[in-house]
């Protein structure tokens, strides 16, 4: 589970509840901050424009996202590009055949679809085609589901503008009768209130994740094409691991210098 995700959704929600309990009341003061009506008009009212701005195939993946920013996703360029030195090494001494038997018990679908591709002979341009084009593809999809929360986020402090017109034209309507102008004007502000939440509380942070993840793994894909490419070419190991270390950031570097001269030994 990732729990930065986790954990900032828990802290955020402790937040807000703790804005509301400081003051006079403590803890009474919450069920003013409830309204069944103005719940309906902001969450029901962007979810509505959500779901008009996709198609209804669509929305099951897009709510899929909140569960993909809970996962761990499990992307580890360093141990990636040692797969990938660990499988030239194999292809610099048995041949390239010898990585259809490599890469039996890898799970990794794009990495072992890279090697068998290689492993029938094909030409390096177009694995380099087939494999840049599954690349782009998940990309897409990946901001799909991306665009989805975003647009959420977009509607949600829009549909709460909109809950406050409605009580406040509720309350103008009224005003001659003092009563109603006090749950009218808690409406307005309620709708305001959760619009921002379903923004900046849930669904920013959520699309903001997705694109994190997407780059992370957009970032795996592509050591992998650079390195089976670099293999099929048969270049030395260490030439790919430099060639490789280019992805990574200069602390990862060293990690994997330090395990190389550890496996070394």
């Amino acid at each position: 589970m990732d729990l930065a995700s986790l954990v900032g959704l828990i802290l955020g929600f402790v937040m807000v509840i703790f804005g509301i309990v400081t003051g006079d009341g403590g803890f009474t003061l919450l069920p003013n901050f409830v309204d069944p009506p103005s719940i309906l008009i902001t969450i029901g009212g962007s979810l509505a424009g959500v779901i008009a701005c996709h198609k209804l195939s669509f929305l099951g993946s897009g709510f899929k996202g909140i569960a993909l920013c809970m996962k761990e996703p499990g992307y580890n360029p360093s141990e990636m590009i040692t797969s990938i030195i660990n499988l030239s090494n194999v292809a610099r001494k048995e041949g390239l055949l010898a990585l259809e038997e490599a890469g039996a018990d890898i799970e990794d679908t794009f990495l072992k679809r890279g090697i068998m591709l290689i492993v029938d002979g094909t030409d390096p341009e177009l694995v380099r085609g087939i494999l840049e084009t599954d690349l782009s593809c998940t990309e897409e999809r990946h901001k799909s589901v991306a665009a989805f929360w975003e647009k959420w986020a977009e509607l949600g402090p829009a549909w709460g503008m909109i809950g406050t017109l409605i009580g406040l034209v509720n309350m103008l309507k009224n005003l001659e009768d003092a009563a109603t102008i006090g749950p009218n004007m808690a409406v307005a502000l309620l709708t305001t209130l959760y619009g921002s939440l379903i923004a900046n509380w849930l669904c920013n942070p959520t699309s903001t994740k997705l694109k994190l993840n997407s780059a992370n793994e957009m970032t795996i894909k592509q050591i992998i094409v650079e390195g089976l490419l670099s293999i099929q070419a048969g270049e030395n190991p260490h030439i790919i691991e430099e060639k490789l270390k280019i992805f990574i950031t200069p602390k990862e570097r060293e990690g994997l210098s330090a395990e190389a001269a550890g496996g070394e030994e």
